[in-house]
């Protein structure tokens, strides 16, 4: 039997036009500024309208840890989205946008699959509304201008060796991880050395996703620390007086984008920070607006649970003043063998025992995500190789947890393949169980906030961290930003900083090999082990199968 492919699905769709999609959460056309006829960004005055009305159930969608197997997280979030309104659920997608990066390197696009997708999904996958570029832009001008006050005198005495601001761009480029710039003599500037970060790494991307208008917009950017002076006091964007331009530039890019599942389901479809070397989330704009239109918003966190969820629980829920009201973790039988041991082309044959081996990696999933005190749901994400069997065996592995875990058929079957899920979700979200909590409060160090999570969250036995690292810890608890939470940079194959450590490893170390304050976002990032913010291209690209047919369609593109 012949699948078609994703994107062979997609352009199979029968879209809406997106005035029609909005007519269904009650936005009026005029508050819609469309982007051709199937995406539009929603107004700014029309969010404004909506601040008092009361918010429906909100849904988090996050995974165990990838493997090469792969688990479908976006899917499901889709998926999901379409089987709550299949039921009679007025439900809303939250989802995030894709980065370049992974579409030409190896992880692919990020749509869903299947009958369960967002479209359009080429655009959505390539440039979409432009967001990425915008902040790319902005992120960039701050850098220029940084450079450009040093060339014309250096009034604000800016140290050159202590500017932190770094530039980025959207594709993975491991050649500009470590670079030195204003070479070629006087009229070019002063050399230094710098770097440049992936775009979802910068801070301007998480600004724009933790952000709830333009005002708190540009307040957050003028909050940056870009460099510090010989004296060792910060110096901030709004000092350089690029705050303003960097606005206007992301003041389009602010506006969360509508668009539609393959069965016309409304999709909110903003921001896009990794959540291996960010904070994961979609924006918190797109979210709030969601839940004063919709009964149920399904929303996800990128990689796994320890990564992604984490940080949507210990940061954008803080950050926002939001609670979710259930999780759905979602794992494949598939997964739960590469946890056991298999190799990838191994996975076929049935092994139960390879399944249970494989289970704890998702046990422990279940049990961090209960410490936040929020229900929670397996969906065993169907694969047609999967027997009932070793179904049966996850099934039973969870029940041992105090969970569900329920069988998900939405990639070959659309909505009609998750009914059982929406049900379970709408019954959890309903039955007041959830008592959300973060993992650890505000006034709590720096350095025992980052020892929390590395303890309770990736069950390692200690943080390895050097007397420099503490200590500016310490420094910026004594500037004022003792209360940030802290955004964890770390590979999201293993719950340790080996990504080929899988399953549920303990007695393990946290190396902590560098901290970065983002003021304006609100965070401490805390980079771990081996992991970049400048991914590189894998040996073999996706960039080398992707291309126009003859007809001028894409080809390549997951």
């Amino acid at each position: 039997m012949a699948f078609k492919t994703d994107i062979e699905i997609a352009r199979e769709a029968k879209k809406q036009p997106i005035m029609q999609i909005g007519e269904k959460l009650g936005i009026p056309s005029e508050h819609l500024l469309p982007y051709g006829h199937d995406k539009a960004k929603v107004s700014q005055e029309f969010i404004a309208s909506l601040a008092g009305r009361k918010n429906g159930r909100l849904i988090l969608v996050t995974a165990i840890n990838p493997t090469p197997a792969g688990e479908g997280k976006t899917t499901t979030t889709v998926g999901l989205g379409d089987g709550l309104n299949r039921i009679g659920k007025k439900a809303v997608v939250c989802i995030r946008e894709a980065s370049l990066g992974p579409n030409f390197g190896m992880k692919g696009g990020a749509a869903g699959g299947g009958y369960a997708q967002i479209v359009p999904m080429e655009e959505m996958n390539l440039h979409f509304t432009g967001d990425f570029h915008a902040i790319t832009s902005a992120h960039n001008l701050l850098s220029a201008m940084i450079d450009n006050h040093i060339y014309w005198g250096n009034e604000l005495d800016i140290d050159a060796r202590r500017i932190m601001w770094r530039r980025v761009m959207d594709m993975n480029d491991r050649a500009l991880r470590d670079v030195v710039v204003n070479l070629g003599g006087v009229a070019n500037g002063f050399p230094r050395q710098t770097g440049f970060d992936i775009t979802v790494a910068s801070e301007v991307m998480a600004i724009l996703c933790l952000s709830n208008d333009l005002r708190d917009l540009q307040k957050r950017l003028g909050d940056i620390v870009v460099a510090y002076r010989r004296d060792k006091t910060p110096v901030y964007c709004r000092d350089i007086k690029a705050d303003g331009a960097m606005t206007v530039l992301l003041k389009d890019a602010m506006q969360p984008n509508l668009v539609q599942t393959l069965e016309n389901n409304p999709a909110f479809v903003h921001g896009g920070p990794f959540a291996n070397i960010a904070h994961g989330c979609n924006s918190v704009i797109a979210t709030q607006t969601a839940l004063r239109l919709g009964e149920f918003v399904v929303t996800e966190a990128g990689f796994g649970a320890d990564l992604g969820a984490e940080k949507f629980m210990n940061i954008k829920c803080r950050k926002a003043g939001l609670a979710p009201d259930a999780v759905v973790l979602v794992a494949t039988v598939r997964a739960m063998k590469m946890n056991g041991g298999v190799a990838k082309a191994d996975l076929g044959p049935e092994n139960v025992e390879a399944v249970k081996k494989g289970c704890p990696n998702l046990g422990r999933h279940i049990g961090n995500l209960k410490s936040f005190g929020v229900p929670v749901v397996v969906a065993i994400n169907h694969f047609v190789s999967d027997t009932d069997a070793e179904v049966q065996a996850v099934k039973d592995y969870v029940k041992s947890q105090g969970s569900e875990a329920i069988l998900c058929k939405h990639w070959a079957l659309g909505s009609a393949g998750i009914e059982d899920l929406a049900h379970k979700v709408v019954q959890l979200a309903e039955s007041g169980t959830a008592s959300f909590a973060p993992l650890y409060p505000d006034e709590m160090p720096l350095f025992q906030k980052i020892e929390t999570i590395a303890k309770r969250i990736y069950h390692a036995d200690e943080v390895l961290a050097d007397k420099s690292i503490r200590t500016q810890l310490k420094s910026w608890e004594e500037a004022g930003y003792g209360h940030f939470p802290v955004c964890m940079a770390k590979t999201q194959y293993s719950f340790s900083t080996d990504p080929n450590l899988r399953g549920a490893p303990t007695g393990h170390s946290l190396p902590v090999r560098e901290v970065r304050l983002s003021a304006g976002a609100g965070f401490i990032v805390v980079i771990c082990g081996e992991i970049m913010t400048m991914p590189g291209l894998p040996r073999v690209p996706s960039a080398e199968v992707i291309g126009l047919n003859a007809a001028g369609d894409v080809e390549g593109l997951s």
